[in-house]
């Protein structure tokens, strides 16, 4: 990419989008072009349609998508599937009509099999069944990569596709009812030391391993795989590196600084086994990992705590 090129940032306001557009601001880009969600419905075909004949943008950042935890994943089936796939298909269509010189698609790491070999590698994707609570959702973003890989075919578009890990970071989302897990614990371990409650209840088992990666790294090596990769398939976004569910809330508990007990109610879901990336194609494209897991829970904290004591 130049400097001038014209970039497009589709959920720019997003915790993913927001970090994109940060990263390249400070590798010195500065022609964006910008829709919130009110100003361009990407569920709207001949909306979107409209908005690239007009903009006409260079390099896409296919960041927007409904997205949400186990509960609004398992709670809002319909919701997820449709708006994600009409969202990646008007916006794919229109940077192929526009002739948009590169496309970089984001996926999600549930798009593998829930039993796929672990750490998962690029090529397990469509080998087994996927996680009943997010089947939807992920079915999606199969649509997207596969999309992406068929204008690639059929036109010769250089459009790509990278799965990131379980993301957090600013412009992360607090709400009980959709948030992620890492976000969610945060809210509750600061809500109970605020209101000094005797203890905090952690979905399901404990035992279930997840894998976390910063918003500002994922941004990083997305910028970077615009500029270096421009091949069919995918490339996983991660660090490698899980922890278990308890040893998260653990981390979580120290960095907010909650003496209370953890407990664990075994009646909810707990998802996946376990979620981990293979990211030695990511790191043989030159590509690894910054922050590491308790210096980001301190970065988010810090930000949080600001937001909810103002």
């Amino acid at each position: 990419m130049k400097k001038d090129s014209k970039i497009y940032i589709a959920g720019h306001r997003g915790m993913v989008g927001s970090a994109i557009h940060r990263h390249l601001v400070g590798l010195g880009f500065a022609n964006f072009i910008f829709r919130t969600s009110a100003e361009l419905d990407l569920r709207d075909q001949r909306a979107v349609n409209e908005f690239f004949e007009i903009e006409r943008p260079d390099y896409v950042f296919l960041a927007a998508a409904k997205v949400g935890g186990i509960l609004a994943n398992n709670n809002y089936r319909a919701d997820f599937i449709y708006q994600n796939i009409m969202i990646e298909a008007n916006v794919i269509h229109a940077a192929y009509a526009t002739g948009v010189e590169k496309l970089l698609f984001l996926g999600s790491s549930c798009i593998y099999p829930k039993m796929a070999p672990q750490p998962m590698t690029e090529d397990c994707l469509l080998t087994g069944l996927l996680e009943h609570t997010n089947e939807p959702y992920a079915i999606a973003k199969i649509a997207g990569i596969k999309m992406c890989d068929a204008y690639r075919d059929q036109y010769g578009c250089n459009f790509i596709s990278v799965m990131p890990t379980n993301l957090y970071g600013p412009n992360d989302n607090y709400d009980l009812q959709n948030a992620h897990v890492l976000p969610s614990l945060i809210r509750k371990f600061h809500e109970a030391k605020l209101n000094n409650e005797p203890a905090v209840t952690v979905w399901g088992t404990g035992s279930p391993r997840r894998e976390f990666l910063h918003a500002d790294d994922l941004a990083a090596a997305c910028c970077y795989l615009m500029e270096h990769y421009n091949e069919a398939g995918l490339v996983n976004i991660g660090t490698g590196v899980d922890v278990t569910i308890a040893e998260l809330a653990m981390e979580i508990k120290e960095v907010v600084g909650y003496e209370g007990a953890v407990v664990y109610d075994h009646t909810k879901p707990d998802g996946t086994p376990r979620k981990l990336m293979d990211v030695s194609k990511l790191s043989k494209l030159g590509w690894t990992y910054k922050i590491a897991l308790r210096e980001g829970l301190e970065k988010v904290y810090s930000a949080y705590g600001k937001v909810k004591s103002e």
